[in-house]
């Protein structure tokens, strides 16, 4: 199990095409973390973002928790919202990735803090926060059940929790032949944990006992920037497979760095959110 809130890419470098003409960074951390930073930059992230926090509704005082906080922007926010009589915590698995939360928020002068956890394993008492988000992780749990279980007792009677995430079979990618892309997403959805977790979210809360209160959606459509990286790690995983041969791979990645050339290119996929009260 990981809880990384990103989506499975865990470098870039296209070792099974060894010929691509496309650059790699030598630090996995880096790469990782300007991906992220990238993401967050994206249309579709933001308003889902900026739709989260509104629902959400963290008021000054309150005891909040992100699972899966990665670089730590969305706690420095809520740290933001919630003052310096309230307390805004990031749970994540990666040390290093905490480190750069911790040096953001230092940079910041925030008062959010961060911890080591998983989702399954919380490092606080039963009924702790008023509202818990988690965004992007359920698609790396092999048991979302759990992890569901573990945010309902660190959750209050009444506190809220908003999940987020990405349902990767709604994904559309142009250019590119048809059944090269359709191997090449099968390949992906095999190796995802939890590949269509956006659908799954109400479910999973209503069976922890929690009330919906509210749903929202959105397509993220990728740039350049974020959409080449995700092809050539998926292009990678799917050649030493064999879902795909490498021949297909670089013929794959040349077709759409000439659409991108000339403005004709389209990859987006579509995000869920739920929001949910503890009832009982």
């Amino acid at each position: 199990m990981s809880s990384d809130p990103s989506p499975p890419i865990p470098s870039f470098q296209v070792n099974a095409i060894p010929d691509s003409s496309h650059t790699t960074d030598d630090d996995p951390m880096a790469t990782l973390v300007g991906m992220l930073d990238l993401q967050a930059a994206l249309p579709g992230i933001r308003r889902m973002r900026a739709w989260g926090h509104e629902v959400l509704a963290v008021e000054p005082g309150e005891r909040v928790l992100d699972i899966g906080s990665g670089t730590g922007t969305e706690v420095i926010e809520l740290s933001e919202r919630v003052g310096p009589d309230g307390d805004a915590v990031g749970a994540d698995p990666n040390p290093a990735m905490l480190a750069i939360a911790r040096g953001r928020a230092e940079t910041a002068d925030s008062r959010a803090r961060f911890v080591e956890a998983t989702a399954y394993q919380l490092p606080f008492s039963d009924g702790y926060f008023d509202a818990v988000r988690c965004e992007r992780v359920y698609q790396h749990l092999d048991d979302p059940a759990a992890a569901t279980a573990e945010i309902a007792r660190v959750l209050r009677q009444g506190g809220r929790v908003l999940l987020i995430d990405t349902d990767w079979h709604t994904v559309i990618a142009h250019p590119g032949d048809p059944g090269v892309l359709a191997r090449l997403s099968k390949a992906m959805l095999t190796t995802t944990p939890n590949p269509a977790s956006g659908r799954r979210l109400r479910g999973l809360l209503t069976a922890a006992g929690f009330t919906i209160d509210d749903m929202g959606s959105e397509a993220v459509i990728w740039n350049p920037d974020t959409a080449l990286p995700l092809y050539m790690q998926m292009i990678s995983s799917a050649s030493t497979s064999g879902a795909i041969t490498e021949q297909e791979g670089r013929d794959l990645l040349a077709t759409m760095d000439a659409g991108i050339a000339k403005g004709d290119y389209h990859l987006s996929v579509t995000m869920f959110a739920v929001l949910a009260h503890r009832a009982d």
